[in-house]
C-alpha cells in the first residue's frame, strides 16, 4: 500500500507546474516546506525515515532553513525546545512514524508540561494503510493527544497549508504549547495548488487577552491596602515576556518578590526585593513569606505541589489572593483564589502599573517596613549556606564558581534533572529571562545538552553552559556527536557524585537508607569519551581546581567542552519539603533530621 515505485519517478522527474492562471502546483512535501519558510523557521531538527523521505528531499532542494541532524528523535523535539525557550520563537522538529514518534513523545510532554510553543511534524504511512497494522505505524493522534495542545492527521494535501498555518498559530497564542501534524506519506507526494493563509481565524479558538478591567481595579485596591503582600510569578511571566512589566510593578510597590523554578530572571537575582525561589527547594525566606503574606498577587503561576507542599497546610492561613493567567483552567484549580484575570500577563500588569502611575498611588509604608523587618529575621537564617571544603569538591562551590566568572557575560544555563538542578537554581543568579533553561513540569532527564545545543545555534555569540549529572547526561550523550558535525561549542558542567543523587537523597531521608538502585556503578571515562567524539575533556577532582577548570573552558571558545567534576557523593539540596508537608515544614540541614 505505499506509494508505487512509478509515482516515484513521475514526481521526480516532472518539472514545475502552474496553473493557467499562474498558481504553482505542488506536492505536499514542498507546500510544507514553503509553509515553514512562511513562518520564519531558520532551523528544523529532525532524524529521516521511510514516511518523512519526500520531505527530506524537499528540504535538500531549498537552502532557508537549516536542518539539524540528531542522533535521537527525542534529542531533537529537545532541542527545538531549547531554542523556543531561549528565544520565544517557536520550535520546530521533523520525525518519522512509529518508532519515531514514540521516540519523540518524552519531548513532546517535556514541552507541553512547561507550556514551550513548538510544531512537530511527523511522518505516517500512507492513507490507505492506516490502521492496518502497516511497517512503522502507530495511532500518533491517539498517543500524543493527551500531551500536545492539539494535534491534527492531514488526508488531503489540499489541507496541508492551512493546518500548518492552524498548527504555528494555536502553539504560540494563548497558553503556549506543542501541536503535532501527521504527514502520512502519500499526503507528502501528493500535489495541489499552493497558497498560504496571510491569517487564521478558528471559531473554537479564541484566548482571551485583555484582562477585564474591573477584576483588574478590584486588584489594585486590594494591594494597595495590604500590610504583607507578595508577588509570587511562575513561567507564564517568563514565556509572556513580561519581565520589565513585573520589574516596574514591583519597584512602584516595593513589596517583595519571589519566583518558581520556571520564573527564575523574571525579578533579578541582585534585586533586594527578591526573597529567592520558593517551593520544595526554595529559600526559608520565600516560603515563610508565601505562608504569611496577607495579600498574594499571582503571576503565570499554578501553585503546583513543589511550590505550596500541602494545600491544606496552605489554606490554614487566611489570605487574599489575585492570579493572573492566560489560562482560565488554571485559576483556582488548586488553590481557590479571590480574584481572578484571565488575560495576557505583559497586557494585564501593563495595565496595573498604569493605573497605579495614573493615582499615583502607594501601599501603607509604615506597615510596609514591618513586614520588610520580619522578612528580614527570616532572611538571617542563610539557609542556602553550606560546609566547604579544602577536601572534597562541593557542588554548590562549582556553581557559586560559574556564576562568578560569568556573571557578566552573555550567558545561557541549561540542566537536567536532580540535585544538580535545584543547586544551579540556587547558586547561580539569573538576573534577565530566557537564560534558565531546564525542565519543569515533567522533570526530564537527558534534556541538558539537547537544549544547549539548540540554545547555541540561536545564539552563538553565547556561551551555553549545561549543568547536568553523571546520570542525566548518559540519557543523550550521543548527540555530542551532533555538537561536533554542526559545530556547537556548549561546555558541559558535570557534578558526578556517583549516585542518582536526589533519588539518594529520598533514599536516605525517607527510606532508611535503602540506597536501592541509584549508585552508578560502571561509568564510562567521560574524558576519553568526550575526546572520542572530537571535543575536549577535563577531570578536575581537587577543590583547588575548579575555578582553573572553569577559566579554561571558557577560554576555549570554539570548543565543546566535557568538564567531569568529582562532587562530594554524599551531599544534599537543602533547604527542603518532603512530600506531604508545607512549605514552612522546612528541613534547613542534616540536622534537622
Amino acid at each position: 500500500m505505499d506509494v508505487s515505485a512509478a509515482e516515484i519517478k513521475r514526481a521526480a522527474s516532472a518539472p514545475p507546474q502552474t496553473t493557467s492562471s499562474g498558481a504553482e502546483i505542488l506536492n505536499g512535501s514542498e507546500i510544507l516546506v514553503r509553509c515553514l519558510q512562511a513562518e520564519g523557521v531558520k532551523y528544523l531538527w529532525g532524524y529521516p525515515g521511510g514516511a518523512v523521505l519526500y520531505i527530506y528531499d524537499a528540504l535538500y532542494k531549498q537552502q532557508g532553513i537549516e536542518h539539524v541532524l540528531v542522533r535521537h528523535e527525542q534529542a531533537a523535539v529537545h532541542a527545538a525546545d531549547g531554542y523556543a525557550r531561549a528565544t520565544g520563537d517557536v520550535g520546530v522538529a521533523l520525525v518519522t512514524s512509529g518508532p519515531g514518534v514514540t521516540n519523540a513523545v518524552t519531548g513532546i510532554a517535556t514541552a507541553y508540561m512547561d507550556s514551550i510553543p513548538m510544531v512537530i511534524i511527523t511522518g505516517q504511512v500512507p492513507t490507505p494503510a492506516i490502521g492496518l497494522d502497516a511497517f512503522q505505524e502507530c495511532d500518533t493522534v491517539g498517543i500524543t493527544r493527551p500531551i500536545v495542545k492539539h494535534n491534527f492527521l492531514v488526508k488531503d494535501v489540499r489541507e496541508l497549508a492551512g493546518t500548518i498555518k492552524k498548527a504555528f498559530h494555536i502553539a504560540r497564542t494563548g497558553r503556549p504549547g506543542p501541536v503535532v501534524v501527521d504527514v502520512p506519506k502519500d499526503v507528502s507526494l501528493h500535489t495541489t495548488t499552493f497558497s498560504y493563509p496571510g491569517k487564521v481565524e478558528m471559531r473554537s479558538y479564541n484566548p482571551v487577552r485583555k484582562g477585564h478591567g474591573g477584576q483588574i481595579r478590584k486588584a489594585l485596591q486590594l494591594l494597595l491596602q495590604a500590610r504583607r503582600p507578595y508577588i509570587y510569578t511562575g513561567g507564564g511571566v517568563v514565556l509572556g515576556n513580561a519581565s520589565a512589566e513585573l520589574r516596574e510593578l514591583a519597584d512602584w510597590l516595593g513589596f517583595p518578590c519571589t519566583n518558581t523554578l520556571m520564573g527564575l530572571g523574571a525579578t533579578p537575582s541582585n534585586d533586594p526585593k527578591f526573597l529567592g525561589m520558593l517551593g520544595m527547594h526554595g529559600t526559608y525566606e520565600a516560603n515563610m513569606t508565601m505562608q504569611h503574606c496577607d495579600v498574594l498577587l499571582a503571576v503565570g503561576a499554578r501553585f503546583d505541589d513543589r511550590v505550596i507542599g500541602n494545600p491544606k497546610h496552605f489554606a490554614s492561613m487566611e489570605r487574599k489572593i489575585v492570579h493572573i493567567d492566560i489560562d482560565p483552567s488554571s485559576i483556582s484549580k488548586r488553590v481557590k483564589v479571590d480574584i481572578p484575570i484571565v488575560g495576557d500577563v505583559k497586557d494585564v500588569l501593563r495595565e496595573l502599573v498604569d493605573q497605579l502611575k495614573e493615582g499615583q498611588q502607594k501601599p501603607d509604608a509604615a506597615a510596609l517596613t514591618a513586614w520588610w523587618s520580619q522578612i528580614n529575621e527570616w532572611r538571617r537564617r542563610e539557609c542556602l549556606s553550606y560546609k566547604r571544603s579544602t577536601e572534597v569538591i562541593k557542588p554548590q562551590h562549582v556553581v557559586e564558581t560559574l556564576w562568578q566568572l560569568t556573571r557578566d557575560s552573555d550567558v545561557y544555563i541549561t540542566s537536567d534533572v536532580g540535585q544538580h538542578q535545584m543547586w544551579a537554581a540556587q547558586f547561580y543568579g539569573f538576573n534577565e529571562p530566557r537564560r534558565w533553561i531546564n525542565s519543569g513540569g515533567l522533570g526530564t532527564m537527558g534534556v541538558g545538552l539537547p537544549y544547549a545545543m539548540g540554545i547555541k545555534l540561536a545564539k552563538p555569540q553565547a556561551d551555553v553552559f549545561c549543568i547536568t549529572g553523571e546520570g542525566s547526561i548518559q540519557m543523550c550523550i550521543q548527540e555530542l556527536s551532533t555538537c561536533a558535525q554542526y559545530k556547537t561549542p556548549v561546555k558541559i558542567v558535570s557534578l558526578n557524585n556517583r549516585y542518582l543523587g536526589m533519588v539518594r537523597q529520598w533514599q536516605q531521608l525517607d527510606y532508611g537508607g535503602r540506597y536501592s538502585h541509584s549508585y552508578m556503578d560502571a561509568l564510562p571515562d567521560f574524558v576519553k569519551l568526550a575526546e572520542a567524539y572530537g571535543h575536549v575533556g577535563l577531570l578536575v577532582e581537587k577543590p583547588s581546581d575548579v575555578e582553573p577548570a572553569l577559566r579554561e573552558a571558557i577560554k576555549l571558545k570554539d570548543r565543546t567542552v566535557f568538564l567531569d567534576f568529582r562532587t562530594d557523593p554524599t551531599e544534599n539540596v537543602w533547604p527542603m519539603v518532603q512530600a506531604g508537608k508545607g512549605i514552612t515544614e522546612m528541613l534547613l540541614g542534616s540536622e534537622d533530621l
